[in-house]
């Protein structure tokens, strides 16, 4: 299948083109939209949430993702494989820390068309003809790139900040959640938030963390939106209070 990660929102249709541009090509491969609403104009906080969000998918995925602030630029349109999947997309970043915890393999630069593509729309133009090819089982076609070089190498796919305000208005932070003691708090706007495990056991009205489906730290109010309550939102820095041997900002959290 190929799976789209985009911050394309949910309105317009860029989605649209794009999809269609990958059933012309690729007619009888799926199109999963795992993402329309990845963080704006951010490739470091969409990095930390996708790297999250990939697990589940089956050997032979094409991955393609799009957020994408410096189209029309310098920045190289790139493939990188991985023992499990193909990965398409902008190097800048976004897609590193998912791709390099499975294992970096490869990595090659998009060849121009010869029709030029649109300057504001690589994800129609460049990327989704790339996608679909590897769909269909054909081989990158561009010039191989030292993964050295590749943007984004050295970053962590943990981030101490808010990486996404879903529809409810829940804060999905970039810190995991495998080393949360209960007993922590999330310091956030000045609030000193607590933890419980479900909505359900969380007080009306007041702000609380918990261990999301994605194994990600997210803060919520139950029945109500945490965005607005605590004028947070995506890059709202967070601090962990009460961690074992010292707070998350000491240990690279």
């Amino acid at each position: 299948m190929i799976v789209t990660f985009t911050d394309f929102g949910w309105q317009g249709s860029y989605i649209g083109q794009m999809e269609a541009v990958l059933r012309m090509r690729a007619p009888q491969v799926q199109v999963v939209h795992l993402q329309k609403d990845a963080p704006t104009w951010n490739p470091r906080a969409a990095a930390c949430l996708l790297a999250h969000l990939v697990g589940p998918f089956p050997a032979g995925t094409v991955f393609l993702c799009v957020v994408d602030p410096g189209v029309g630029t310098a920045r190289r349109p790139i493939i990188l494989q991985t023992p499990k999947a193909w990965w398409v997309g902008p190097d800048n970043g976004l897609m590193m820390p998912a791709a390099r915890a499975q294992g970096l393999l490869g990595a090659w630069m998009i060849p121009y068309p010869e029709t030029a593509p649109s300057v504001s729309f690589h994800g129609r133009d460049l990327f989704a003809p790339a996608a679909a090819g590897l769909a269909r089982g054909e081989d990158p076609a561009g010039d191989p790139i030292a993964l050295a070089s590749l943007v984004g190498r050295d970053w962590s796919p943990a981030l101490r900040e808010v990486i996404y305000v879903d529809a409810y208005g829940n804060l999905v932070t970039g810190i995991p959640g495998g080393d949360m003691p209960p007993s922590a708090r999330i310091g956030l706007k000045g609030h000193r938030i607590p933890y419980a495990r479900v909505f359900g056991e969380a007080r009306p009205g007041e702000p609380f963390w918990y261990v999301n489906s994605m194994g990600l730290v997210e803060v919520a109010i139950r029945c109500a939106s945490a965005a607005s309550r605590l004028h947070a939102g995506t890059g709202t820095g967070v601090v962990v209070e009460g961690l074992p041997g010292g707070d998350a900002d000491d240990k690279g959290a």
